[in-house]
């Protein structure tokens, strides 16, 4: 296959191919070496695994939706007062192609800024609350879901832990066991491998196959666990803000029909000012 390594690589990492004391020696160590890469490449990934659920990051996640919802809440705010605006405005503008006299137009300003300016005004806010009480219940309702949804999480993401983490720990004794088998072979000198060496150096080849292979498992299993993980974490972000918004988007729709009838009358009163004669 394309993705092959060299011949070479097995000749100088496989203690089964080893001649001498010292071939044995120099090929041990590569091993012990690759063991501690792949347990510590599992234990990180366990560590990242892990980073989603401490204090610090349930906290951002909290705060990540309330600055959102802030945001929404904002916006409907801003079109709430915007449409008393608009219609103040077109009242405004309507006086201004009357040609009044400058004393009248003064007249009917002052009324229009003491009956009806404080009605908008007074419509707006009460509508911009309700809304914001609906939102603060629904963002708390939310809320509640979101950590019972992150707790439930967080306690599956632990026992997965406690059972790979054994495995990562695994590496680091077989790199431990490598390497003493190493020294012992420098030790005992040159020339050819006594017996009970070449046994040993067999078995604990043997045992770094089943174990690499084992972690190198785990560790394509947990990459594939992290990203599920990841994208529930998501997932239920999104879901918490999306169960706010459509309930701000319900309110709004329930109180539409009083909000514009409350703006008719307010317009309706502020053109009938200027239809009356100088009281």
């Amino acid at each position: 296959m394309a993705h092959d390594l060299p011949p070479w690589v097995a000749e100088l990492t496989d203690p089964r191919r080893a001649e001498t004391l010292d071939q044995l020696a120099d090929r041990l160590v590569p091993l012990a070496d690759h063991a501690i890469d792949v347990s510590r490449r599992l234990q990180a990934q366990l560590n990242e695994l892990n980073d989603p659920f401490d204090r610090d990051a349930l906290h951002g996640r909290v705060e990540r939706l309330k600055a959102r919802v802030g945001e929404a809440l904002d916006e409907i705010t801003a079109q709430i007062a915007a449409s008393g605006q608009e219609r103040i405005e077109r009242v405004w503008a309507d006086l201004a192609g009357r040609a009044v006299p400058g004393e009248r137009e003064r007249e009917l300003r002052r009324l229009l800024d003491r009956d009806v300016v404080p009605v908008l005004s007074r419509r707006q806010r009460d509508a911009a609350e309700r809304v914001a009480e609906r939102t603060s219940a629904a963002l708390e309702e939310a809320t509640r879901t979101l950590l019972t949804r992150v707790e439930e999480l967080a306690k599956a993401v632990t026992d997965l832990i406690h059972e790979v983490l054994p495995h990562a720990r695994e590496g680091l004794t077989l790199a431990g066991r490598l390497s003493a088998l190493s020294s012992r072979a420098r030790k005992a000198g040159r020339g050819p491998i006594p017996g009970e060496l070449k046994s040993a150096g067999d078995e604990a080849s043997r045992a770094f196959d089943e174990a690499v292979a084992r972690l190198e498992l785990e560790w394509a299993a947990l990459g594939a666990r992290s990203a599920s993980v990841r994208a529930a974490l998501r997932g239920a972000e999104e879901s918490a803000f999306s169960h706010v918004t459509e309930e701000m988007t319900r309110c709004v729709a329930e109180l539409a029909p009083q909000h514009v009838k409350a703006l008719d009358e307010a317009e309706a009163k502020a053109r009938a000012l200027l239809e009356e004669p100088r009281g």
